[in-house]
This record gives C-alpha cells, sequence and structure tokens, in this order.
C-alpha cells in the first residue's frame, strides 16, 4: 500500500480525494491545503466522505509531522512558474510527485529553464516528477504518439476533443467562459484568464515523441456563441453569449503543418467525441464516441500514475518516458 500525501484541496483534489479512498492500494496520510478554511479541519469531511481522521496542514512540514508518506499529488495551479517553489519544497522532502499542472505536462518548448530548474531540483533530490490528466497528459499527446507505433511513415497528426461540458466542475465551466458575454470573454481572452491551458505542450509532446523539430506553433481562440437559451450548465446562458470556447493549434516543420489540434468544450454542444486521425503508412482514425469524462478521467491518470512514478529515474518527466500507466489497484 502507498502512502500518499494530497497537496491541494479544491474541486479536483477533493474528488482526487474520494477517488483514492476507494484504492486498495493507495492510504491517504496527509493533505496539505493554506486555505484558512480548510487549516485543522477533516479531509474527509471537507470532500463529502466520512471522516478520515487526516487534518488538512497549512504546509507540508506540518502535515507529515509524525507521518510518512511516499508519494505527493499535487492538485493545485496550471503554470510552472508558479509551481516551481512547490515542487521544490516537495522534492526536498523526498517526495515523488505526480501533478495536474497542465504546463508542467511537456515543459521544456514554451519554458525550458524552469523545466530545467525543475529537474536538477528532482535529480538533486532523488526524487522523480511528472505533470498529468486528461488533456495534456493523454487524450491530444500520449494517446496519439501511441498510435503511431503501428506506423511505418507519419506526415499529419489530427487530434479533435469536442465536449460537453455541462457535467464538467464549475471551475472548469468558468474557465472556458460559459455565461460570459461576447465584451466579457474578449476581455478575459485579451488577460489570458480564459483558455484550455496544455494544447501548446501537446503539440509540443507529440512533436518530440515523432523526432519533429518544430520550427513554430499557433494558437487561436474564440468563443463558441449560444444559439439559444442553455440551463444545463452551472448558470442559465442566454442566446447570443458564450457557452464555451474554441482553440485550435497549428505546429509546423518548416513551412508544413504537422499537427493539428482542435478543442472545443461548450455547455450543451450537441456531440462530444475524441477523435485521433493519422496521415500516413498506413492512415489511421480512432474515435471515442461519447468522449473521455474529463474529470474522472484526471483523477483516474492522477492515481493511475502513482505506481509508474515510482519506478523511474530521478527529475522531471512526461508520460512518454513513464512505464505504461494502468488501472491497477493492486
Amino acid at each position: 500500500m502507498t502512502r500518499i500525501v494530497q497537496i491541494g484541496l479544491g474541486p479536483l483534489g477533493q474528488k482526487v480525494v474520494r477517488y483514492l479512498l476507494e484504492r486498495p492500494n493507495l492510504k491517504l496520510v496527509a493533505v496539505v491545503d493554506p486555505a484558512p478554511d480548510k487549516v485543522g479541519k477533516d479531509a474527509g469531511e471537507l470532500c463529502g466522505v466520512k471522516r478520515l481522521g487526516v487534518a488538512v496542514a497549512k504546509d507540508l512540514r506540518s502535515a507529515l509531522r509524525g507521518r510518512k508518506a511516499e508519494v505527493a499529488l499535487l492538485t493545485t495551479v496550471s503554470d510552472v512558474r508558479r509551481i516551481e517553489a512547490q515542487i521544490a519544497r516537495i522534492a526536498a522532502a523526498g517526495l515523488p510527485i505526480v501533478s495536474t499542472c497542465e504546463e508542467l505536462s511537456f515543459p521544456w518548448g514554451a519554458s525550458p529553464a524552469v523545466a530545467r530548474r525543475i529537474d536538477a531540483l528532482c535529480r538533486k533530490h532523488g526524487v522523480a516528477c511528472v505533470g498529468t490528466g486528461v488533456n495534456p497528459g493523454f487524450l491530444m499527446d500520449f494517446l496519439p504518439s501511441a498510435l503511431t507505433g503501428v506506423c511505418q511513415k507519419v506526415e499529419h497528426v489530427r487530434v479533435q476533443r469536442i465536449q460537453d461540458a455541462s457535467a464538467r466542475r464549475v471551475p472548469f465551466q468558468q474557465k472556458i467562459g460559459a455565461g460570459l458575454t461576447t465584451a466579457q470573454f474578449r476581455k478575459k481572452k485579451e488577460a489570458g484568464t480564459l483558455r484550455h491551458v496544455g494544447l501548446t505542450e501537446s503539440m509540443q509532446m507529440v512533436a518530440h515523441a515523432l523526432g519533429w523539430k518544430l520550427s513554430r506553433t499557433t494558437e487561436s481562440l474564440r468563443p463558441v456563441i449560444a444559439k439559444r437559451r442553455i440551463t444545463s450548465g452551472y448558470a442559465p446562458i442566454e442566446k447570443g453569449m458564450a457557452c464555451g470556447v474554441e482553440q485550435i493549434g497549428h505546429a509546423f516543420v518548416g513551412r508544413k503543418e504537422v499537427i493539428t489540434l482542435e478543442f472545443r468544450a461548450a455547455v450543451g454542444e450537441a456531440k462530444s467525441f475524441d477523435a485521433v486521425e493519422i496521415t500516413g503508412t498506413p492512415n489511421l482514425r480512432s474515435v471515442i464516441e461519447g468522449g473521455v469524462n474529463g474529470d474522472i478521467a484526471t483523477c483516474a491518470i492522477v492515481l493511475n500514475a502513482v505506481a509508474a512514478i515510482r519506478k523511474v529515474t530521478p527529475g522531471l518527466k512526461t508520460m512518454l518516458d513513464l512505464p505504461p500507466v494502468t488501472c491497477s489497484r493492486s
């Protein structure tokens, strides 16, 4: 049984804890969240389950006092610059790290200096660290990379992730701009606070897997506009308001586009699916009808990666570096 410390008890962290409690091979021994309304309270009660006898601590040192953990699950922020100091503290405690930080999934392209520092920190303390999730971490990067394993030649990779966000957690719906006017959407877009994080990292990961040296990447972002009143989300959305976001990433080798990633998440989206299309020898198209539920899948892959992160050498890893991550409960 692997002893776990959970760091970050927002909506995603709470769901990770609930899923962890169903795993006979994992044991929650400590929880960290500095929020004043959470410190000192029982983690189980905060997560909507039974009392666990594990009080939320304000920092890692307090959480581990008198307890021994073996792996840290880090569900806090999305950008590598903000998470670097958190990783430094966890690594210094000698704990391997599985994080949901989107930019950490493949930071070598967009944030190479930060990636090198995190890698050096982890090597210094003899631990491994990986950023993962459903996307980035699997659907738009690892999965298409793995599918090319049966190809003799690959010329282009296209991935589509189209999802109805009605069932997703409230912070996700807010992050994609559901319920905003077009003016509010534009303002948040300009501020950089409204977008799916990780599209560039996914393109970089696929390119790395295929040995492509990218000359440039681009991203476009626009609102998905409601054509009718929608009531299936966290709040009513009137016709003409934003109900979600569409982002498209393009990656080039020279002048040739080699990767196209299409992400659209909107409350009330008519059809959800995940599709990978590979142009090459042979041509391949793989479709997951109904799509993968992002919240369930992210929590699951984080827990499933626990066993894998303990088997690799120290340093900053990607999902491409880990042994197969499977749903093992032993």
